[in-house]
Order: structure tokens, then sequence, then C-alpha cells
């Protein structure tokens, strides 16, 4: 269970893939896309094994992503 308030968090509304591509002016490729909520199922952190290490994924409290080693 996270220690974090979830009324802490404040997330601006999501950006599709396809009007983040459009706004780069990139093609729009094909990739694999996971939300952010499905990702972290109601918790603050995850724990990412790449390779024999341990990533830790975090969400801040203005509502970043933060990935450390």
């Amino acid at each position: 269970m996270s220690s974090h308030d979830q009324d802490a968090f404040h997330h601006r509304p999501e950006k599709t893939v396809a009007e983040t591509a459009r706004r780069a002016g990139s093609p729009l490729m094909s990739i694999r896309t996971v939300s952010s909520a499905a990702l972290f199922a109601g918790e603050h952190e995850i724990g990412i094994d790449h390779r024999g290490s341990l990533y830790r994924l975090k969400i801040t409290r203005q509502g970043k992503l933060i990935l450390n080693k």
C-alpha cells in the first residue's frame, strides 16, 4: 500500500500517443502503449527488473514520472 495520499496528486488530462506525435510533427509509429493507471494499479511506485538490475519508477507529487536505478 502506498504512503501517499491520492488527493495530493494533481494530473493534467493525458494526451494520446497520436496527439503527441501530431504535435511533434512526427509520423505515428506503431508502439506498444500501456497507461500509467494500468501500470501502477493504484500505487505510486513500482519496480522494474531489467537484465538483473532493479529500477524504481515513481509518480511524483507533481504527477511526473521518475526512473531511478
